[in-house]
């Protein structure tokens, strides 16, 4: 390329920024949740929305709504399907979805490699929790009680509803999934009345969101028994890990396929089509806000804890989980239609 094209290139990108840059004076960004307030979606939205727009040029106003239903099937699709790609609309919803397509879920109706990923501000720990009216306290009570276990869920797709299927079909435990809950919040309330036993998300959100119910005493106190990785909190450090009580290499293998998807979470998308000059300045100022101090101090003193994964990153997670063999398709072929028994 010759170097006057070269110059023309560069200012017609700085040309392009420039105007991409001026359009969010004045304007106001949606920030559309898929799970209901109270639990750790909204939290993490709203603690975001509260530090972003001044990382935004213009400095747009941020207004947070949650759309709920479905797991947050409902806002992914409108995100996908209905939302303006304009770069004024962000929908935030269950990473877990892309899986599910992956496995050729009917339900999912849109293609997760086309949403344009701003990022995520977290990375999950999986962990399930037993309430003590139950009267069982480890992974070891439950199996040996024998005995069917209500486990609240929002829908397929969520941690909530599959790891208690998966730790079915690998383990032996008996959790029967009671979904249509929306969100974190509602299953706690659930617990609380013994409308369900327990419950699987992850440990950034529990040890937040259920912080009372982790200090309570006697029936409603909720009891932590399994959780993914090592993590220094002393409630989970000693609990036995999900790859250490499946013993089929098989059923590791489809394990660690499906918690690939937590390597994004609460993730933060545009719909199709949006300019790409806008969901950059999105990506920016995202990972500029993971970075800001009065937003890292926020988050510390609500326990909201941070581990910034780029738009970038998660583009190349979604390649990977699309990369699934046919062996662990098969293995991990009743999430999709669980639903449907």
């Amino acid at each position: 390329m010759s170097l006057p094209a070269i110059v023309v290139g560069l200012v017609l990108l700085a040309t392009a920024q420039s105007l991409a840059d001026d359009f969010y004076k004045g304007k106001t960004i949606r920030f559309v949740v898929g799970l209901a307030p109270g639990g750790g979606y909204d939290l993490s939205a709203r603690t975001v929305a509260r530090h972003i727009g001044k990382h935004i040029p213009g400095n747009p106003n941020i207004v947070v709504e949650n759309m709920t239903g479905a797991g947050s099937l409902i806002a992914a699709n409108y995100t996908y399907s209905s939302a303006k790609p304009d770069g004024l609309f962000v929908g935030i919803w269950n990473g877990g979805f892309v899986l599910r397509q992956a496995l050729g879920d009917k339900a999912i109706r849109f293609d997760t490699r086309k949403f344009g990923w701003i990022g995520a501000p977290t990375k999950a720990t999986p962990s399930c929790s037993l309430m003590a009216h139950t009267g069982l306290k480890s992974l070891k009570d439950i199996l040996a009680a024998n005995r069917e276990l209500k486990m609240g869920s929002t829908s397929p797709g969520s941690t909530y509803d599959d790891l208690p299927q998966i730790l079915n079909q690998s383990v032996g435990t008996k959790f029967k999934v009671i979904s249509g809950y929306e969100g974190t919040s509602t299953i706690l309330v659930a617990m609380r009345r013994k409308e369900v036993d327990g419950g699987c998300w992850g440990w950034e959100s529990v040890r937040t969101t259920a912080r009372p119910m982790l200090d309570a005493k006697g029936d409603d106190k909720l009891i932590p028994f399994l959780i993914h990785k090592r993590v220094p909190d002393p409630e989970v450090k000693d609990l036995p890990l999900v790859t250490e009580v499946i013993k089929s290499e098989d059923h590791l293998i489809a394990y660690r396929t499906w918690v690939g998807t937590h390597e994004f979470q609460r993730p933060f998308t545009v719909p199709p089509g949006t300019p790409k000059e806008r969901l950059q300045i999105l990506r920016k100022a995202f990972a500029d806000t993971m970075k800001d101090p009065a937003f890292i101090a926020e988050a510390e003193k609500s326990k909201l804890e941070t581990t910034h994964v780029s738009g970038e990153e998660i583009d190349k997670y979604v390649g990977q989980i699309y990369s699934i063999t046919p062996r662990t398709k098969e293995l991990l072929s009743f999430l999709t239609t669980k639903a449907k028994n």
